[in-house]
């Protein structure tokens, strides 16, 4: 008779310390610091509506924002490439230095749709040591007559090419 008394007892103290260690098990993921990073970053110069699928014009905003608040990182290419994965355009020439907490964007006019609706950025860079990851993320926006469309997308860390 005892030990069924004391069952609920332990149920709660289970109940209790792992609520104490929730909070660890919630974080969205686990922070890497990094050295530097090739990153895919989906665009998309037009995309599809209505029933004959008529592509809607869209212009393309690329931001990188340098997410650690101590130290900079460089940003060696910033590539635009089409939906079938041809370079359409190199957006720098020379590295560019992001102090902490800065931000750089690259534009594509909404009158450019030779990126299609699968085109993407790939952006590298480097930091002397470890630091915080960037955010690099497009936005996209169209307004046409009385429609306004809006919408995002973020990058993805890839493995570099080996040639």
């Amino acid at each position: 008779m005892r030990q069924i008394r004391s069952l609920p007892l332990l149920f709660i103290i289970f109940l209790v310390l792992l609520c104490l260690q929730t909070p660890s098990l919630w974080a969205a993921e686990h922070l890497q610091l990094t050295k530097g990073q090739t990153v895919y970053i989906p665009a998309y110069s037009h995309i599809y509506h209505g029933n004959r699928e008529a592509p809607l014009l869209l212009s393309v905003t690329l931001s990188i924002r340098n997410t650690d608040p101590a130290n900079a990182l460089t940003v060696t290419a910033v590539n635009y490439h089409e939906t079938e994965g041809a370079l359409l355009k190199e957006y720098i020439k020379e590295p560019i230095v992001l102090g902490p907490l800065g931000t750089e964007r690259y534009i594509v006019p909404q009158r450019d749709s030779s990126g299609g609706s699968g085109a993407n950025f790939i952006v590298e860079w480097h930091s002397e040591k470890p630091i915080n990851p960037p955010i690099m993320e497009t936005v996209m926006i169209s307004t046409q007559s009385q429609l306004g469309i809006s919408f995002t997308s973020r990058g993805q860390a890839i493995l570099p090419q080996h040639e």
